[in-house]
């Protein structure tokens, strides 16, 4: 009696490592680093706004992405029982609705957070949730088309935070050189997103999901990919040397070299390779965002002093 008493409980309660797999600690990562390019490209010490540092690296990562991946999960448990049905929910270790139910707390504690750096961090979060709710969520569901969805993706993951760690560090809309380095890395996420893609074209393809892979076909989908993810590097090392910052520019047109000799393994197998230039080629392309970011640093305490 006591058994299924308890067994009754575990199904109508998340435990903690079910909840934890919703979230994927994994995939907070990506916003994180932009937070951390925005705070280090704004020029401001950390010793006078640690806590928008601090706070804001939580709210992008596991506040705001944690959120839009319970919401992701939600809404793609019938895609995933056939791609990866051992996932939280189709699984069952995340019972009922209760994925439902975190990714709603998740989008509240998100928001309240958000207030506590100031109505344009507020204002930026909203249309972070705003994004993470449409790409999955009907009516919208952008993640319907490749295109489309990779691209909210790609400035919600990039070139949001980092804007908005600048934002939170100075208190005011950033200059137009940040903007410019946020929007460019986050065009080229389009293409790492892209990446994610080959390894769920079978379910895709059969819940009618046009990814890249699915709309134009595996090899064209690489392609793809990689020149989206080479051309913002290459505008951005053109830029660094337009506002005199040749060595930082000089490194990331390096990173892309090796970036581009990776490209050429992956588009020999790119659904079996897709992985693998995923962990190299994604590593490089975040390096080279850092690399941009102090770069801006460079230029911001350069003209504070003059």
């Amino acid at each position: 009696m006591e058994i299924t008493h308890t067994e009754r409980r575990q199904r109508e309660w998340p435990g903690p490592s079910a909840v934890l797999a919703l979230l994927k600690p994994i995939t907070w990562f990506p916003p994180m680093w932009a937070y951390a390019c925005g705070v280090v490209s704004s020029g401001q010490s950390l010793s006078t706004a640690a806590l928008a540092a601090v706070l804001g690296i939580i709210l992008a990562g596991p506040l705001l992405c944690g959120t839009s991946q319970a919401v992701n999960d939600w809404f793609d448990r019938h895609v995933d029982a056939i791609n990866e049905p051992n996932r939280v929910i189709p699984s069952g270790r995340m019972p009922g609705r209760w994925g439902l139910y975190i990714a709603l707390l998740m989008s509240m504690l998100s928001a309240a957070v958000a207030a506590l750096l100031g109505p344009l961090v507020f204002m930026a979060a909203l249309v972070g949730l705003a994004l993470a709710w449409a790409y999955s969520a009907p009516p919208f569901r952008f993640k319907q088309n490749g295109w489309v969805g990779n691209g909210a993706v790609g400035l919600s993951y990039e070139t949001l935070p980092w804007i908005t760690a600048a934002t939170a560090m100075t208190g005011m809309v950033p200059h137009t050189n940040l903007l410019l380095a946020a929007v460019l890395y986050g065009i080229g996420a389009h293409g790492i997103l892209t990446l994610n893609d080959f390894k769920s074209i079978r379910g895709d393809r059969e819940m009618k999901i046009s990814t890249l892979p699915v709309l134009h076909g595996a090899m064209a989908a690489a392609r793809i990919a990689c020149l989206v993810m080479a051309l913002p590097q290459l505008a951005m090392s053109g830029l660094l040397v337009a506002w005199s910052l040749p060595y930082h520019a000089a490194a990331i047109a390096v990173l892309l070299a090796v970036q581009l000799a990776c490209m050429r393994r992956f588009l020999r197998d790119p659904i079996g390779l897709a992985v693998w230039y995923s962990s190299v080629g994604v590593g490089l392309y975040v390096t080279g965002m850092m690399v941009a970011a102090f770069g801006l640093r460079n230029a911001a305490l350069t003209n504070s002093l003059g």
